[in-house]
């Protein structure tokens, strides 16, 4: 008898994770061997039971998808890990393709990619969600001009910038002042400020600005 294809799912929003569970528990040849809901739960999860592919969002509290890659493919690396993301973007897809991640898919379109993703990617193969064709095949041209008409992005402050970049990869306040040996209320200050420059105003903008910038590939 062939051996199941044991899977972990790693998915902060428990509408995507009870819906990613049914997909695969309705495969007879895939094994659902545990869930987690935030990066540090989801490292333990998939060092603890070895599971053949890690399915994980690239904006879970506690570490980033991509962070967890690169974590995984140094203390795991016979795990191929599959990120799921709300981003229909290139620099998400060139970070996550960097980490060594095997497949990249779209939460939309999730439910008719996952199981022929798991296949490919068993197979040895590396998956890109069709909804990413246009955009990996879009030319830099197209790229240029479509920038052309962007407002630029203001500068930050080197500690303004540490600070978004540790909050991306997924450090609180209190972890962060430790690393730059600041006050928390100094990294708050630093965080409103870069979120005031760059008009954004959730983590999920943060991580998003993170990834053009190049720092999702840091741990």
């Amino acid at each position: 008898m062939k051996q199941k294809v044991r899977i972990t799912l790693c998915d902060d929003h428990p509408v995507v994770l009870a819906g990613l569970r049914n997909l695969i528990e309705n495969e007879r040849d895939l094994e659902l061997v545990g869930t987690a809901s935030d990066g540090a739960g989801a490292l333990k999860l998939i060092i603890d039971t070895k599971p053949d592919i890690a399915v994980v969002d690239i904006s879970m509290p506690g570490m980033n998808g991509i962070a967890l890659a690169r974590r995984l493919a140094q203390e795991a690396p016979n795990v191929k890990v599959m990120v799921l993301t709300l981003h229909e973007d290139k620099a998400f897809l060139k970070q996550a393709l960097d980490a060594g991640v095997r497949a990249y898919l779209v939460k939309r379109s999730a439910a008719e990619n996952l199981i022929e993703a798991t296949h490919s990617v068993i197979a040895g193969g590396l998956y890109v969600d069709p909804a990413m064709a246009d955009l990996v095949a879009e030319g830099n041209s197209q790229r240029r001009r479509r920038s052309s008409a962007e407002p630029s992005i203001p500068d930050l402050t080197e500690r303004e910038s540490e600070v978004l970049k540790l909050t991306a990869l997924g450090h609180t306040t209190k972890e962060t002042a430790r690393r730059l040996d600041v006050g928390v209320k100094s990294v708050e200050t630093y965080k409103a400020r870069a979120m005031e420059k760059l008009g954004i105003k959730t983590r999920a903008q943060i991580v998003r600005y993170a990834a053009t910038q190049g720092w999702l590939t840091d741990l």
